[in-house]
């Protein structure tokens, strides 16, 4: 009898992990999903690009930064815009351009998580 439940949890545990790393997956792909897309709606509201995070806040987009499923921190990388200009009465202060998960890790599909 023993023997049976040693088996059956050998089976079980890998499947329990399995289902909890897709579901951080997931949770990540929708965070970045969202940021991002705030990002976007930021940038065409205030034709700029924000400058950190926290302006998603600050200016109403968010409640709070979601945090990075994989690091369980709000510690996303985020891509700088160049600073450009685009006419000599225009200068554009460059802001966040995308955002990315900040583990070096490798998700179930062989990339790194701050690929994505």
């Amino acid at each position: 009898m023993i023997f049976i439940m040693l088996i059956l949890v050998s089976i079980a545990i890998p499947n329990f992990n399995g289902s909890v790393q897709r579901a951080r997956e997931s949770v990540l792909r929708q965070n970045l999903f969202q940021l991002r897309d705030l990002i976007s709606q930021y940038t065409l509201d205030k034709q700029k690009a924000p400058q950190a995070l926290d302006d998603l806040v600050t200016a109403g987009y968010l409640k709070q930064i979601p945090k990075d499923p994989i690091t369980t921190q709000t510690d996303w990388v985020v891509e700088q815009q160049e600073d450009t200009i685009t006419s000599p009465d225009e200068q554009d202060q460059g802001g966040i351009d995308d955002v990315h998960s900040a583990s070096t890790a490798i998700g179930s599909d062989g990339t790194a998580y701050n690929t994505w």
